[in-house]
């Protein structure tokens, strides 16, 4: 196993699920001198694309290279706006400027920590270009009822944490037909180790992504790149996900359902424990449909129950400081009345698949004592 095994697990907030298997399908990659893009990462795609039910999946080497490109195929450009939650990780930030564009700043609903169509409809300007969902801690965001094409605005989907998950009518995230990305970092629930991926809105779009994530060389020009006949077909970047990566994937991939299984599951127990604590709400994540990223509870005090769970060996988080009054964007600053009301109080619990109901137990416990007044 490549995760910790000398952490307790309650004083991990997340943990890559790994096995022996990944550390075989490394080893093959690298014997076979696989490091960059290879077959093994083609094959990978192919995987990705039966398991969502899409005709395309394009890798990359990680999540936030994902959206960047993502941005840049629907034409974002300088002075751009693309409506995005305050309540994200930084990283969907940077994609939008890497890509010139500017953060136009939607509130949430604070049940679900995700935009509604009504937080982004009060968002929206005359130079909003795209608008950028992010699915927090696995849950879709369906936003068809803007008809948002209809008035020429893209929607790129920040799936970074719901890979897995489902829309309410059945449909996969990434299945709907908008362009969609992914991230598999280590902590995600499925990983490469570090890499993401785009699902595409049609071949011709995953094509024009393919030759924009090798530096602008078409993929059937790669292999002449030593030579004297390659050529340079447009803007390109490097952002291709390495054989290496493609082959824990691909073992990932075909144990997912496993881990489906343990994070919902693992998500239920705790939902159970934390029903017999007053002053906890849990995020909502619509676990009938979601594949569970985290969990996250909002508690008054928060910074406060924050350090005596630390001091009890409990690894807790918070998923995420608001980015429009972090310092790189408060520029854009716009008051977000249901962001700024409950991101004081949200905690990220310890959430993975190697937990089990005693370790459920054990934070849960320690959650209560922190929740007690002192003395």
């Amino acid at each position: 196993m490549l995760a910790p095994t000398d952490t307790p697990a309650v004083a991990r907030n997340a943990a890559p699920y790994l096995h022996g298997p990944e550390t075989d399908a490394l080893t093959g990659a690298l014997a076979a001198g696989q490091y960059g893009h290879n077959t093994e990462t083609e094959v990978f795609e192919q995987e990705l694309a039966d398991y969502l039910g899409v005709a395309d999946v394009v890798t990359t080497h990680r999540g936030t290279a994902a959206l960047h490109m993502a941005l840049m195929a629907v034409g974002i450009g300088r002075g751009d706006e693309v409506v995005v939650p305050s309540q994200t990780f930084c990283a969907t930030i940077h994609a939008i400027r890497a890509a010139g564009g500017v953060p136009r700043f939607a509130d949430i609903d604070p049940a679900t920590q995700c935009v509604t169509g009504e937080t982004v409809e009060a968002a929206i300007t005359v130079n909003t270009r795209a608008v950028l969902p992010v699915f927090y801690g696995g849950r879709a965001v369906d936003l068809t009822e803007l008809r948002l094409a209809d008035r020429e605005i893209a929607v790129v989907e920040d799936a970074a944490h719901a890979f897995g998950s489902r829309h309410r009518d059945g449909r996969r995230v990434g299945a709907t037909g908008q362009l969609t990305c992914f991230s598999f970092g280590p902590i995600k629930n499925l990983t490469c180790l570090e890499g993401g991926a785009i699902v595409a809105r049609n071949r011709r779009e995953a094509e024009r992504l393919r030759t924009m994530r090798t530096l602008g060389i078409r993929a059937n020009q790669l292999a002449r790149i030593r030579t004297t006949d390659y050529r340079v077909d447009g803007y390109g970047l490097p952002y291709h996900l390495s054989a290496v990566h493609a082959a824990v994937g691909r073992v990932q991939l075909a144990h997912f359902d496993d881990v489906v299984a343990l994070r919902t599951a693992l998500w239920r127990s705790y939902a159970r424990a934390l029903a017999a604590l007053e002053g906890v709400e849990l995020v909502d994540v619509d676990i009938d449909n979601t594949v569970p990223f985290n969990l996250v509870v909002r508690v008054d005090d928060r910074d406060e129950v924050f350090v005596r769970m630390k001091a009890a060996g409990i690894g807790v988080g918070v998923h995420y400081p608001p980015n429009h009054t972090q310092p790189a964007f408060e520029r854009w600053y716009r008051r977000l009345p249901d962001t700024e009301a409950s991101a004081p109080r949200l905690l990220s619990l310890p959430f993975h698949p190697a937990m089990t109901e005693v370790d459920v137990t054990t934070v849960v416990d320690a959650l209560a004592a922190a929740l007690a007044p002192c003395g």
